[in-house]
């Protein structure tokens, strides 16, 4: 039977063993949860949100993804405001308090898809930072199922999208339609092939120079030749640019265009006078008694080839009349047989007479 002493240092051997073991798994039970060290330091600021975003007390706090603390707690404010509806108590670490400044602000963020969430702190610009008791402003983060939710519309139409992509796949597989013509018709492939070998074909030509095609692209004579061209053409803009020849001075010679100024300017005044009414085409612009009596001289020369054409006076009658004008042709007849009679024997027609006193 063992003595009384070794039961005792058996008993405290499997106290302190107990105690080691308690201790190591509360150190694993803090690094595998990511909570800060228990023994550390901490102060503790507020932040307010409209919605608690089904945080939980213990939640970890983040600055820009690096781990600073802990939700301390979560419950109502109190305060009417809807946007001040739940405070929450943040711990954070003593040697994070000069690294917060107080413009930071607090959101909402997603550790991973199945929606475990923390607050993370978006660091501010300021040189003021936090200190314990301080109130960080929030943010209106979007918690991550509301961005499913909201996202649900677009990826419905991505769902009809494909279904028609789908449908229209299937068309061009069967071999319906343009595309599925193309990529199943075996005589469109074919004639796509002779076709293809026919412009090979035609490029084999133009790279050695047959045809007209072939000797633009080939002929070093016509080459020349264009560089001839284009040289010339570079001669007359150099004799352009030097003012030479007429169209030389129409672009050079400040003289005419002085000239073509003061023409314009001319032209111009001569336009005004000609609104103004002024001269004698102003006035039978402008001018409405001249006008009427335009118009009424006019109107009688309508009236007078009226009456020509009616047959009246001198000159209707010769207008009208067949008897006056076989008359005035019979007359015209007998003047040249008189003239022509007078120049063969003038002296039928002329005597000389002499009387004495």
């Amino acid at each position: 039977m063992p003595s009384a002493k070794k039961v005792a240092w058996a008993q405290l051997k499997v106290g302190i063993m107990a105690i080691l073991a308690l201790v190591i798994l509360s150190a694993l039970i803090v690094l595998l949860t990511g909570t800060q060290n228990p023994f550390s330091k901490t102060f503790v600021v507020y932040t307010f949100m409209g919605d608690s975003g089904a945080m939980t007390e213990g939640s970890a706090v983040r600055l820009n993804g690096i781990l600073v603390g802990k939700v301390r707690k979560i419950g109502l404010s109190g305060e009417a405001n809807p946007d001040r509806v739940i405070k929450m108590d943040l711990e954070i670490d003593n040697k994070f308090m000069n690294q917060i400044p107080v413009d930071s602000s607090v959101g909402f963020s997603a550790e991973n898809v199945l929606g475990a969430k923390f607050l993370n702190i978006k660091r501010g610009l300021k040189k003021q930072y936090i200190q314990n008791g301080s109130v960080l402003a929030s943010r209106d983060d979007k918690d991550f199922l509301e961005v499913i939710q909201s996202a649900m519309p677009l990826l419905d139409s991505a769902q009809v999208i494909l279904n028609r992509i789908d449908k229209i796949v299937a068309l061009v597989e069967t071999g319906k339609g343009s595309i599925g013509k193309l990529l199943t018709d075996e005589q469109l492939y074919t004639n796509l092939n002779n076709t293809i070998a026919d412009m090979n074909k035609v490029t084999s030509a133009l790279n050695t120079g047959k045809g007209t095609l072939g000797l633009l692209l080939n002929d070093d004579a016509l080459y020349q030749d264009f560089r001839r061209t284009i040289a010339k053409l570079d001669t007359l803009a150099d004799g352009l640019q030097a003012g030479e020849g007429t169209a030389g001075k129409l672009l050079k010679d400040s003289t005419l265009y002085d000239e073509l100024r003061k023409s314009s300017a001319e032209l111009r005044t001569l336009i005004t006078d000609l609104n103004a009414g002024k001269g004698t085409a102003g006035k039978l612009l402008k001018d409405d008694a001249l006008h009427q009596r335009l118009l009424t001289s006019l109107d009688k020369v309508n009236a007078t080839i009226d009456r020509v054409n009616s047959g009246q006076g001198t000159l209707g009658q010769l207008m009208v009349n067949p008897a006056l004008y076989e008359n005035l042709t019979a007359a015209t007849g007998e003047m040249r047989e008189f003239m022509k009679e007078f120049r063969a024997n003038p002296k039928k027609f002329l005597s000389i007479q002499l009387k004495l006193f």
